[in-house]
This record gives structure tokens, sequence and C-alpha cells, in this order.
């Protein structure tokens, strides 16, 4: 039966209930066999980006010299441990995530964030192109405050140039200590695993410098 996509976000009480239990997930990077599990390793930098689809989004990222490990998931709204069926569902408020965790003297927060904001559309509100629904919504998801001034200073900086350009205001989610959930299995490295399929990003099946 068909069902209207979502395009309005669900109050806490309105959220499915989710879980106590994280979703088991096999721990190694399809990749670089890195642990995709836990937190931040040392000496690595967190951010965690939405930018519609997450398996385009993932690849984007791994392939860039600086980032040790990428993961999909979920996060930004209420439903704990949520599984794809319940994202897609429209009633836990999460979006689709890519967490990446990356060596801050190879890469800049300044470059990853010219990678996210340069390859999808942060003006589209509650969709991506084609996909359609809260869970594919623009969002940034910061560690620390000092990131957060960082992505928001340059949140100011493209909205001036698509002011410029005519187009609308940025509707990126921006938040700081946003809990994170990761997907299921087979949604981690999905396009490594599946070189043929959805992508959903323009140009994401090629690397980016780092500068």
């Amino acid at each position: 039966m068909w069902r209207p996509k979502m395009m309005n976000l669900p109050t806490p009480d309105q959220a499915l209930p989710g879980r106590d239990t994280p979703l088991e997930v096999k721990p190694e990077h399809f990749v670089n066999g890195r642990d995709i599990r836990g937190a931040c390793p040392q000496g690595l930098k967190e951010i965690i980006v939405g930018m519609g689809c997450f398996w385009g989004a993932e690849r984007l990222f791994w392939q860039l010299p600086g980032v040790a490990v990428t993961s999909v998931g979920y996060g930004g709204g209420h439903t704990p441990n949520p599984t794809y069926e319940e994202v897609c569902s429209g009633h836990t408020a999460h979006t689709e995530l890519v967490r990446i965790w990356y060596d801050p003297s190879v890469i800049t927060l300044e470059a990853l964030l010219k990678v996210f904001w340069e390859n999808h559309d942060p003006t589209q509100g509650m969709r991506q192109g084609n996909d359609i629904g809260t869970q594919y919504r623009s969002a940034i998801y910061v560690a620390t405050g000092a990131d957060l001034k960082q992505v928001e200073a340059s949140r100011d900086q493209y909205q001036e140039q698509l002011r410029n350009a005519g187009f609308p205001e940025i509707t990126t989610e921006i938040r700081q200590q946003v809990p994170y959930y990761l997907a299921e299995t087979y949604h981690q490295q999905y396009l490594a695993k599946n070189p043929n399929g959805y992508c959903g990003l323009a140009g994401c099946s090629v690397g980016y410098p780092a500068s």
C-alpha cells in the first residue's frame, strides 16, 4: 500500500520507541578493515553529516586522504537504536548520516565542509533530489563548540554565495553532541560492495582533493 512521505518531524512523544540494545553490526570497515564502532579514536576528530541517501555520501568521504574511518547511521531524532525501516517510516525524526573520523593533520575540517556543501543541495528541506522524506534532510553534527562555530561560519559563507546567485536559504540542520546509531551491516560501505548501486549524488564515484 502506498503511503505518503513524512515531511514533518514527529515530536518525542509521537516517535517510535526503538530499543535499548544497539543493532548488531559487523565491526570491520569493508574497504580498509578498521573498526567502525565506538568512540572516535585518539588522535582523530569526528564530524557527522547528512546529505540525502547515505550510500553515495559515505563513498565521497572514505576516498579522501586523511579520512581514517567512515560509517553510516542514523541520528538527529528521538528513537534509540532504530532500524532502517523505522527511519524510513518518518516516525523516528532521524536522518541518514555518515560519521567521519579524520586526521586533522592531513585533512582539515574546512576541506571536509567544502566536500559537504558542494556535493549536495543544502536548500531542499526534507528531501534531496528525488529522495523525499525527513530521513533525507541535510545535516551537520559536531562534537565541540569550536567546530560548531566553524561550521556555522562556513554555512554563512556559502549562504551568501547562494543568495547572490538567487538560490533559497540553506536548510541544513547544524547541532552539537547528537547521538549517532550505526546502521545495519548491509548499508555499511554499500557502494564498495555494490559498485553499480544507487548513489544519489553527482560525482560521488570520484575522489576529491584534501585542500
